[in-house]
């Protein structure tokens, strides 16, 4: 019997942050490679039914993620993450924040620090923790309203199925 593990989402309002946290049975290299090749992270990124699909992605120091989400409905809306320290298997930090097509940031929207640490729990376990830092309470509270805690929660449960089809 697969085992589903739980996600904690806690949302620090006064500190503008967000910490995900999440352990899945696989090794870290493998999982690090589900966060970092762009053929496996358009597998799970967006939640479905929107499908996400990389322009570009590099990633080390100084490196960024290009990438689209697109709807069933046609929409299509573009983020970029540019790394800021990356790690190999141990963390990637960057910016993130909605584009447009050509990479250009949408300054209308909010854009977020991100710090995703992948722990090694034994040889077939790790478990990513993601911290998200919002320059305000508004900011947080807008990319809240969008329903990013859903829309993390499913990635990451697709994220997890993705594991466990390749990771036998």
């Amino acid at each position: 019997m697969d085992t589903v593990h739980p996600l904690t989402f806690t949302v620090e309002k006064d500190h503008h942050r967000i910490r995900v946290e999440r352990e899945f049975a696989a090794p870290r290299q493998v999982v690090w490679a589900a966060w970092t090749e762009a053929d496996l992270i358009d597998q799970w990124w967006a939640p479905a039914p929107w499908k996400a699909q990389s322009k570009t992605m590099d990633v080390h120091s100084g490196g960024s993620h290009h990438y689209a989400m697109r709807g069933p409905g046609g929409e299509v809306h573009w983020g970029r993450t540019d790394y800021t320290d990356v790690e190999l298997h141990q963390y990637i930090r960057g910016r993130d924040g909605f584009s447009d097509e050509a990479g250009n940031l949408n300054t209308d929207l909010p854009q977020s620090d991100w710090n995703i640490t992948f722990r090694k729990n034994s040889e077939a376990s790790t478990t990513v923790i993601v911290e998200i830092t919002y320059p305000s309470r508004q900011d947080l509270e807008t990319i809240l309203e969008m329903g990013f805690q859903e829309g993390l929660t499913t990635a990451l449960d697709q994220l997890e199925s993705l594991l466990r089809q390749s990771y036998r």
